[in-house]
C-alpha cells in the first residue's frame, strides 16, 4: 500500500505543479529581454553536478535533457520525479542595491520501460520565466519639462509538456527523441511619464507574445565498459530551431496635449523563434561509486528573430563539469548510501542590451542524494550559487543562492510475485 500512497502523492503534486507553473517565479531585470530567464533542462541530481546531463545514465533517475538515457531505467521500475526551488537574489550596480526572494516550480516527470529495448518518459517543465518591475529617471537639466520617468514591468513565461521515447539500437548504443508542446504568454509594459508642468501626455508601449507551438529534441548515447569497474558514456543532443506559431502584438498608446484624446497603434505582424541547439557530454563511472563528467552546449540565437528584431540575440554557449560520489553501495550505515555531488558551469547569455552582449553567468553547485529508508526513492537537495557579473555601466550584478528540493519515487510496478 505504501507504493500506492506515494503514487497518489505524486499525482497530487502534478496537479499542484500544473497550477504553479503559470505563476511568476523570478524577479530579475535581465528577464526584460527576449524570452526572459531560460530554465535549466536537467533533473535535481544534474543540477547539483553543475548541470551535466548529456552523458548521464542512471536507472534510478530521470534525465530528460537527453532522451537516449531513458533506456537506462530498470525494467521493473516506474519513476516519478519532481522538484521545486527557493532562491534569494541580491542585485547591485554600484550605487543601487536590491534583494528579491522567489520560489519556483522546476519540473515533474515520469519514466518507465515499455519493452526490453524501449522506454517512455512524460514531463512538464518551464522553458523560460519573465518577472520584473523597475524604473528610471531621465533628467534634462536644460529643459526640465522634458525630463521623464520610465517604468518597466513584465510577467509570464513559456512552458513545455513533453512526451519522449528512448530505444536501445544495439547493446551499447541508445537513441531517443522528445516531442514538446510549447506554450505561454509574455507581457511587457513600458510607461513614460512627464512632469505635471509639461504639456506632453504619457506614452505607453505594451508588447505581448502568446505562443502555441512545438519543440523537438533528439539524443544519442554510446556506452563502453573497460574491465569490470570502468564505464564511459558519450552523449550528444540536437534540437532544430524554427519560427514559433504565435499570436503576438505590440501596442503604442500616445496622448494629444491639445485635445486630451489618445491614439493607439497596433502591430500584429510579429516573428519569433527558437534556436538550433547542439550539445555533447561525456561521463566516466568507476565501480558504480564515482561519476565525473563534462558537457558543452551551443545555441545559434543570433539566427533567431524576436518581435521582428533580427539583432536582439547573440549565440549562447555553456560549459559544465560535475561529479558524484557514493561511499559504499554495500555499506550498512545510512551515510554510506548518501550521494555527494559537486559541480560548476560557465554560460554566455543569449540576449543583447543596447546592442551589446549581456553579462556572463558563473555558477558553482553542491548537493546530496539522500535515500529514503526502506524504499528505493531518493530525496535530492542541492545549492547553486550563481553570479551574473556586468562589466559595463548599463549591466547589473546579480548574486543568487538557489536551493533545489527534488524527490524521486522508484516504484516496482511491474514486479510479479510468484505464488506457490
Amino acid at each position: 500500500m505504501t507504493g500506492y500512497r506515494q503514487t497518489l502523492l505524486v499525482l497530487l503534486l502534478t496537479i499542484l505543479s500544473g497550477a504553479a507553473v503559470a505563476q511568476n517565479n523570478t524577479n530579475s531585470p535581465y528577464t526584460r529581454y527576449g524570452y526572459g530567464q531560460l530554465s535549466e533542462q536537467g533533473s535535481s541530481n544534474s543540477r547539483a553536478m553543475g548541470g551535466i546531463a548529456y552523458g548521464l545514465r542512471d536507472k534510478y533517475q530521470t534525465n530528460f535533457a537527453n532522451p537516449a538515457s531513458y533506456t537506462a531505467v530498470d525494467s521493473l521500475t516506474f519513476i516519478f520525479d519532481g522538484a521545486v526551488s527557493l532562491q534569494n537574489t541580491n542585485l547591485s550596480n554600484g550605487t543601487l542595491k536590491r534583494n528579491a526572494k522567489n520560489s519556483s516550480f522546476d519540473y515533474i516527470t515520469m519514466q518507465f520501460r515499455a519493452s526490453k529495448w524501449a522506454a517512455i518518459s512524460l514531463g512538464l517543465l518551464p522553458y523560460s520565466n519573465v518577472g520584473y518591475s523597475m524604473g528610471e529617471y531621465r533628467e534634462d537639466t536644460e529643459f526640465p519639462d522634458k525630463s521623464t520617468t520610465v517604468s518597466y514591468s513584465g510577467e509570464g513565461g513559456l512552458h513545455q509538456l513533453y512526451l519522449g521515447a528512448g530505444f536501445k539500437i544495439i547493446k551499447n548504443l541508445s537513441v531517443g527523441a522528445n516531442f514538446s508542446y510549447l506554450w505561454g504568454d509574455i507581457t511587457r509594459t513600458a510607461v513614460e511619464t512627464f512632469p505635471s508642468s509639461s504639456s506632453v501626455f504619457p506614452i505607453t508601449i505594451q508588447s505581448n507574445v502568446a505562443v502555441k507551438s512545438y519543440k523537438l529534441d533528439f539524443g544519442a548515447q554510446y556506452t563502453h565498459q573497460f574491465g569490470k569497474k570502468h564505464v564511459a558514456t558519450l552523449g550528444v543532443v540536437f534540437s532544430p530551431g524554427h519560427d514559433l506559431s504565435n499570436d503576438a502584438y505590440e501596442v503604442t498608446q500616445t496622448g494629444n496635449s491639445n485635445t486630451g484624446a489618445t491614439s493607439v497603434t497596433r502591430d500584429t505582424v510579429v516573428t519569433c523563434g527558437i534556436p538550433t541547439t547542439f550539445g555533447a557530454g561525456v561521463t566516466y563511472v568507476y565501480d558504480n561509486r564515482l561519476t565525473v563528467g563534462a558537457d558543452v552546449m551551443f545555441q545559434n540565437w543570433s539566427k533567431v528573430s524576436y518581435m521582428n528584431n533580427d539583432e536582439a540575440f547573440c549565440d549562447r554557449g555553456r560549459i559544465s563539469v560535475g561529479a558524484e560520489y557514493l561511499p559504499n553501495p554495500m555499506g550498512r550505515s545510512y551515510l554510506s548510501h548518501v550521494k555527494y555531488r559537486l559541480g560548476a558551469y560557465y554560460s554566455k547569455p543569449y540576449y543583447k542590451i543596447d546592442g551589446v552582449r549581456a553579462a556572463d553567468e558563473y555558477g558553482v553547485t553542491a548537493g546530496f542524494g539522500l535515500p529514503i529508508p526502506r524504499t528505493r526513492s531518493v530525496l535530492s537537495l542541492s545549492a547553486q550559487y550563481v553570479r551574473t557579473k556586468g562589466t559595463q555601466a548599463a549591466f547589473l550584478n546579480e548574486n543568487t543562492l538557489r536551493i533545489c528540493i527534488g524527490v524521486t519515487f522508484n516504484e516496482r510496478w511491474f514486479f510479479k510475485r510468484k505464488v506457490d
